[in-house]
């Protein structure tokens, strides 16, 4: 996981290269939706992207952590499945419902049972490097995606090589990462983990709740600025030093959650007697994003250090599994 953890930056520009050799069908159909379904590891790039994209895309855009899909798909609905393993099944039966409603379906996956079905209905399907574990594969559903909507004429292909910029920073500031990760970890070890960010950062907050829970076997929560001083604010008048509130302060706010986020820092900071405020760095949302998800990752490996923890295990996960396929 250490190696993998590494690699983010080159899978960047590795997965670069796979979307610059694909290209997608025109949709039939004109397109007046889209779905993204994916889970875990393969499901949390589609709440990134959409964070990035928010504010320029003129289709409403939905991720589906189900089952089923919204009622509201149809022929004039574009949807992107994406399962690293292909094998998902909550995934699986959402795209099946897809397919039998009409909708112009795209796969992003390393094999499996996604792509097949792509190649046996005739769907574009976007193969990526497998073999890994699902969280370690952001970089691939990142970029597929964020070109797939550039090449389907959603969004500006420029978000490419601002992915490109990024991953070169990321690069040549690894110790000054690393360093500061270890600062994090520290901060976390032995309490409860809370992530706070502005809305537009919230896919980045999930992405560290979820490499905490999956690499440090740690729990934590997340919520954001500004609705969390509308119910959770009021929650810290209970708090104490048990717990780690983690900031994400990115320089980019709208000026009242600037404001908000000041205001609950020292209020919060005067329950739990110590808070953690991770700096972003870069000059777009993209960059500052991807420099905040690799903090993170490596803090999450620090952390499995210090909790004694396998990085690797899932067996509570496979055990899961187990038990469903018997149903």
């Amino acid at each position: 996981m250490k190696e993998l953890i590494e690699l983010f930056p080159q899978n960047i520009v590795d997965a670069t290269a796979i979307a610059n050799a694909c290209h997608f069908q025109k949709p039939q159909n004109q397109i007046h939706q889209i779905v993204i379904c994916g889970l875990g590891g393969s499901g949390i790039g589609a709440k990134i992207v959409s964070n990035w994209i928010q504010d320029e895309i003129q289709v409403p855009l939905v991720i589906c952590n189900d089952y089923v899909l919204p009622a509201f798909v149809g022929k004039n609905t574009l949807v992107i499945g994406i399962s690293y393993s292909g094998n998902t099944e909550e995934s699986a039966s959402s795209i099946n419902e897809a397919h039998a409603k009409g909708c112009h379906i795209i796969g992003i996956t390393s094999g499996g049972n996604l792509a097949s079905f792509c190649r046996e209905n005739g769907y574009d399907c976007v193969l990526v490097p497998g073999g890994n574990a699902p969280r370690s594969g952001l970089a691939y559903s990142i970029v597929q995606l964020v070109h797939m909507l550039a090449e389907l004429g959603f969004i500006s292909s420029a978000h490419m090589s601002t992915m490109n910029k990024a991953s070169s920073v990321l690069t040549n500031e690894l110790a000054e990462i690393q360093a500061l990760a270890k600062e994090l970890a520290a901060h976390l070890f032995g309490k409860v983990g809370v992530y706070y960010a502005e809305t537009k950062y919230e896919g980045v907050i999930v992405r560290a709740r979820q490499q905490f829970n999956e690499n440090s076997k740690y729990l934590g929560w997340h919520h954001t600025i500004p609705e969390m001083n509308h119910n959770e604010l009021v929650g810290w008048s209970g708090g104490d030093t048990r717990f780690a509130p983690v900031f994400f302060s990115t320089g980019d706010l709208h000026p009242r959650n600037q404001k908000r986020l000041e205001i609950t820092m020292d209020a919060v900071e005067k329950k739990c007697g110590s808070i953690f405020t991770l700096h972003a760095k870069g000059d777009s949302l993209i960059e500052r994003s991807l420099y905040l998800i690799h903090v993170v990752d490596w803090a999450s490996y620090y952390l499995s250090d210090l909790n004694g923890a396998d990085i690797n295990d899932m067996k509570i996960v496979d055990y899961l599994k187990d038990q469903l396929a018997q149903c």
